[in-house]
C-alpha cells in the first residue's frame, strides 16, 4: 500500500472516528457473547467430566455424533422439528407481511397507531402467560371453548392432550404472539416506497389492487427475501420454552423436538457433551440453509445477505 493510500485511509479513520467509537459496543457484544462462547462447541468432541474440567476431559472425536445419528429417536426428533419449522414458515412467516400491507392501507393515522399498539402487546407476554391463556380457553375443566361446545350439545375435546392438536396449538400461539411485532420491519420498508409512484399509477388508472401488486410488493420484495433467509437460519429453533410448557406424556410423540431433547439429556441427565453435539448439529443445518437460500436468492436476482 502506497504512502498516499495510507494517508487517505488515516484521514477517513479520523474523519469518521465517532462512527467507529459508536460501533465498539456492538462489536464487543458480539465478540464476548457470540464468538468467545463458540469455544464451547469443542465439548461435542470430548467426554466431558466435571471433576476433570474442560481441558483435561478425554477427546472422543465423533463418538457423540455417531451415537446421535444411530439412535432411532433421531428420526422422530428430526421429523417433529422439521414439521413444526415448516408450519412456522408456511403459516406464520406470511402473516406479518399481510398485516403490514393491511395497516399500510389505513389512512387514519390514529386508527393505524392504535391497531399497531394492540397487535404489538402479545409480543411482550412471556410464554408462560401465553400457555396459561391457552389452558384457560381450551382445557376440558371449565375452558371457555369446551364449555361453548358442551352448551350446544357437543362433546368436549381434549385439545391440550391430543397429539393431533399439538402442532396446531404451537403454530397458532406463535402467530398470535409474534405477528404484530413482525410487522415493524415491513412497515418501515413500506414507509420508504416513493409516493410519486402511486400518484403516477393513479393517473394511469391503476386501482388499489394493481398498485399493491406492481408497486408495493416489488418495493418490499428484497426485505421479504432477506428476512426469509434469516428465518431459515433458525429453521430448527422451534422454541424450547413454549414447547416444553405444552408438552405432556400424551402428546410427547409429536412434541419432542431437538430443543427439548437437548434440555432433557444435557441438563436433566448430565450428558453435556452429547447434548452439545445435538446442538451443534442444529447449528450446522441452520448454516447450510442460510448459505443455500442465500445462493438461490442471488441466482434469482436478489441481493441476499452475504
Amino acid at each position: 500500500m502506497s504512502a498516499v493510500h495510507r494517508k487517505q485511509r488515516l484521514k477517513r479513520l479520523v474523519r469518521n472516528r465517532w462512527l467507529y467509537i459508536m460501533l465498539l459496543p456492538g462489536l464487543l457484544y458480539f465478540i464476548i457473547f457470540k464468538y468467545v462462547p463458540m469455544y464451547g462447541v469443542l465439548l461435542a468432541f470430548k467426554n466431558y467430566q466435571p471433576f476433570l474440567g474442560f481441558m483435561d476431559s478425554e477427546w472422543v472425536g465423533m463418538k457423540h455424533f455417531d451415537r446421535f445419528f444411530g439412535d432411532p429417536l433421531f428420526w422422530k426428533l428430526l421429523k417433529n422439528t422439521f414439521v413444526l419449522a415448516a408450519y412456522n414458515i408456511l403459516f406464520f412467516f406470511p402473516l406479518p407481511i399481510v398485516l403490514a400491507l393491511m395497516l399500510n392501507e389505513l389512512r387514519s393515522q390514529t386508527y393505524k397507531k392504535t391497531i399497531q399498539t394492540l397487535v404489538y402487546i402479545p409480543h411482550f407476554m412471556s410464554w408462560v402467560v401465553i400457555v396459561s391463556i391457552a389452558y384457560l380457553f381450551f382445557t376440558t375443566e371449565g375452558g371457555l371453548v369446551n364449555e361453548a361446545i358442551a352448551s350446544v350439545g357437543g362433546e368436549k375435546i381434549q385439545f391440550l392432550l391430543s397429539p393431533s392438536w399439538f402442532r396446531t396449538f404451537i403454530t397458532g400461539e406463535v402467530m398470535w404472539k409474534e405477528t404484530g411485532w413482525g410487522t415493524i420491519i415491513f412497515l418501515a420498508a413500506l414507509a420508504g416506497v416513493d409516493t410519486q409512484l402511486y400518484e403516477a399509477a393513479k393517473i394511469d388508472g391503476a386501482g388499489r389492487a394493481r398498485q399493491l401488486w406492481h408497486i408495493t410488493l416489488p418495493a418490499i420484495r428484497s426485505t421479504i427475501v432477506i428476512l426469509l433467509i434469516l428465518r431459515l437460519g433458525n429453521f430448527l429453533d422451534t422454541g424450547f420454552e413454549q414447547i416444553f410448557l405444552m408438552l405432556n406424556p400424551l402428546n410427547r410423540e409429536v412434541g419432542e423436538v431437538f430443543d427439548t431433547y437437548v434440555y432433557t439429556t444435557g441438563i436433566s441427565q448430565g450428558e453435556y457433551s452429547y447434548s452439545t453435539a445435538v446442538g451443534l448439529f442444529k447449528s450446522v443445518v441452520g448454516l447450510v440453509l442460510v448459505f443455500g437460500s442465500n445462493f438461490l436468492a442471488k441466482r434469482f436476482g436478489e441481493e441476499g445477505i452475504l
